[in-house]
C-alpha cells in the first residue's frame, strides 16, 4: 500500500519556493500529494473528472477512457481520494467523485515563486 497523506493531513502552508526552507514535516506531507498524482493514470483520472459534465463521474464512467480494469481505477481513485485531492459520494450502489478545488490551488500555489503568485494575482 502507498503511503499518502489522509485528506486531514493539509498541504504546508509555507511553499518549498517561497525563500525560507520548509520543515520536514511539511516536506512530508507535500511529497506525499505529490506522489499521489505522479502517476500517468491518476494525472488523466483527475482531467477526466474534472472535464466531465457535472464535475464528477463514477469508476464506471472512466474505466473505459483509461483503458484499466475497474478495481485497478478504484485503487488510483482511492489514492487521490486520500491524498484530499478528491471528494467520493456515496448514491445508492454508485460512488461519485470530484476535485477539490481548494485542495488542487494549495499545490499550485505551493510550486509558484512568490514574485510569480504576486503578478499572477495582479492581473
Amino acid at each position: 500500500m502507498e503511503d499518502v497523506p489522509t485528506a486531514k493531513t493539509s498541504t504546508p502552508a509555507i511553499s518549498p519556493l517561497a525563500g525560507e526552507p520548509i520543515k520536514r514535516a511539511d516536506a512530508e506531507r507535500l511529497a506525499g500529494v505529490l506522489k499521489a498524482v505522479a502517476d500517468p493514470a491518476r494525472l488523466r483520472l483527475l482531467s477526466l473528472i474534472q472535464s466531465a459534465p457535472e464535475g464528477e463521474a463514477s469508476v464506471s464512467d472512466l474505466t473505459a477512457p483509461l483503458g484499466l480494469s475497474q478495481p485497478t481505477v478504484s485503487h488510483h481513485l482511492r489514492i487521490l481520494t486520500e491524498a484530499g485531492l478528491l471528494e467520493r459520494e456515496q448514491r445508492g450502489v454508485w460512488a461519485y467523485y470530484r476535485l477539490v478545488p481548494s485542495a488542487i490551488a494549495a499545490i499550485a500555489d505551493l510550486l509558484t515563486p512568490p514574485r510569480k503568485r504576486a503578478t499572477k494575482k495582479a492581473r
